[in-house]
């Protein structure tokens, strides 16, 4: 006999969980597999992608040398070599690093397909209107990682270890850099901007079920400001320039969560109209 699926509303809170454990299921194989292909690919991953900002010819130390150039200011962008070596410790640490590397890179790959998942799982429990209306939310916030990933390994993670590989408080300390410490530097970067450009998304959602309005995110707008700034010097070198470069985009970001909520609260109010109408 075939198996009757249940609606939304008739499943109960076990269904749920079970159907939320399928989608983890096959969100993580997805995960999994792009990881696989990652690991075989351990050549470009590496020495191309991983290994790229520690070179002196690496696209965004060229463009700031270039620029600093132009407008007459000795930076520290110009440079033949960086002054640090990259050693593993510990007799799995190579292979340990070759794993995660690859499972990162595998969600990075996948994360459009995790999306997917997320949001069959959400989908079900949303008005007809509503899933026309955010139809296009895989592929926004899908755009929306990939360009904050870019930004953290174009601009991020080039900033940071330009800065922290050539810092020494003494010529006698040599930096000599553990590669699991390399590879998080790398990676917290790279994922960090990601999940931060996903801010329209989320104020999306927040304000669709009423938790933030325009008015809210405009009168906080200073406070906001304040933790951009503190966000910013978490996640790049203690200087003003590192800072201000992160935290523009992300500040461009805010103000179009504002334009969003503005968006979404206008819909909300039509829609309230027109049921008192009726």
């Amino acid at each position: 006999m075939a198996k009757v699926q249940k609606s939304a509303d008739e499943m109960s809170f076990l269904d749920h969980l079970e159907d939320l454990r399928w989608h983890l299921i096959r969100a993580t194989l997805a995960v999994v597999i792009a990881g696989f292909g990652a690991f075989l690919l351990k050549g470009f991953i590496f020495d191309t992608l991983l290994f790229g900002p520690t070179n002196a010819d690496f696209f965004t130390y060229d463009i700031l040398c270039r620029l600093s150039s132009f407008v007459g200011v000795e930076g520290g962008f110009c440079f033949e070599k960086m002054p640090f070596t990259l050693q593993s410790r510990t007799m799995g640490g190579q292979f340990s690093a070759h794993v995660w590397t690859s499972i990162t890179a595998g969600f990075i790959i996948s994360f459009p397909y995790v999306i997917y998942e997320f949001w069959r799982f959400i989908s079900p429990a949303m008005y007809i209107n509503e899933r026309n209306t955010a139809r296009g939310f895989i592929f926004i916030s899908s755009v929306l990682f990939f360009m904050g990933v870019l930004f953290g390994y174009y601009l991020v993670t080039p900033l940071s270890i330009n800065f922290l590989g050539k810092y020494q408080v003494s010529e006698v300390v040599l930096n000599e850099f553990d590669i699991g410490s390399y590879i998080s530097l790398v990676r917290s970067s790279v994922l960090a901007c990601g999940l931060i450009f996903e801010l329209p998304i989320i104020i999306y959602f927040l304000t669709k079920i009423g938790l933030v309005t325009p008015e809210f995110l405009r009168k906080y707008r200073k406070f906001a400001l304040v933790i951009v700034l503190i966000l910013s010097a978490i996640i790049t070198p203690p200087d003003i320039l590192s800072q201000i470069i992160v935290a523009i985009p992300v500040l461009v970001l805010y103000e179009v969560s504002i334009m969003i909520a503005k968006i979404v609260t206008k819909k909300e109010e039509r829609k309230l109209r027109q049921q008192k109408n009726q």
